[in-house]
């Protein structure tokens, strides 16, 4: 199983869009050693201000946000089964998976301000920098006039926009669909459909691009994506279980998707 996921059918159509993941594949990330721990001071200070704090320190809320964090990386993992996956709510997140056992008063600050906290929790989570290459597959997307969106699952996809928006890329991308803003969650294939129909491009006329078998390849296998292409991160090939799926190809990074985008249009126009 191990080995032949890593050979790719090698079935790529002509791409009228490329559809692309956003960790991984648009960004590399780096966690932050210290953001839990950043996190709790501000959440403990959202907690002074409303004078809910009810024994709750900062350590405390540290270890909190850990086990959730944990629960959260868990219920992903078991995510990637069903065939129709909802994403998690901002409040599900701080009011079961931390807060479940919160002082009542304290919790319900918290869940209240949870959308909020799932931003500050990104910015704050994560080190983010571009991939090498994507300025370039951009160019030559804009160039061939093949549209780019992003589908990307996201506790918040705010996160994502402020980051484009930091390195001016916001106009680059066609259509943006992120998990919690559309309650659908990858492999769910709803989520490719829906990118596709806001272009207005086939499904089985995009190229999707993701970093992982589980949520991306069984994804683009389901929506029926005509390529099917796997960018290579930290984590593709630790899988939590194994899938009989297969990419179309696979590829190091951004500058060997140009490299396949490129040499897709010159098979067509032979």
């Amino acid at each position: 199983m191990t080995d032949n996921r890593r050979v790719p059918t090698g079935r790529v159509c002509r791409p009228q869009a490329l559809l692309l993941d956003f960790g991984g594949v648009i960004v590399l990330t780096r966690k932050n050693p210290n953001w839990a721990s950043n996190l709790a001071a501000h959440v403990f200070g959202l907690l002074e201000k409303a004078s809910a704090t009810d024994g709750l320190t900062p350590e405390l809320i540290t270890e909190d946000i850990k086990a959730g964090s944990i629960a959260d990386s868990h219920w992903k993992n078991a995510m990637s089964r069903p065939m129709a996956p909802r994403e998690l709510r901002y409040e599900e997140f701080w009011g079961d998976f931390v807060a479940a056992d919160w002082p009542g008063k304290a919790r319900d600050v918290v869940v209240a301000d949870a959308k909020e906290l799932c931003r500050v929790m990104g910015h704050m989570r994560s080190v983010r920098e571009l991939r090498n290459g994507l300025l370039d597959l951009l160019d030559a997307a804009d160039a061939a006039g093949v549209p780019v969106g992003i589908v990307s699952n996201a506790l918040s996809g705010q996160v994502h926009l402020d980051i484009l928006a930091e390195h001016g890329l916001t106009h680059r991308f066609a259509v943006e669909v992120h998990s919690d803003a559309v309650a659908l969650r990858k492999p769910n294939p709803d989520m490719i459909r829906i990118a596709a129909d806001r272009l207005g491009v086939p499904v089985s006329a995009c190229w999707y691009v993701g970093d992982n078998f589980d949520r991306d390849v069984l994804c683009g296998i389901r929506a029926g994506v005509g390529g099917n292409i796997l960018m290579e991160a930290p984590k593709t090939y630790d899988l939590p279980y194994d899938l009989r799926v297969r990419p179309d190809a696979i590829v190091a990074d951004p500058r060997g998707l140009l490299d396949l985008f490129t040499e897709a249009l010159k098979a067509s126009a032979a």
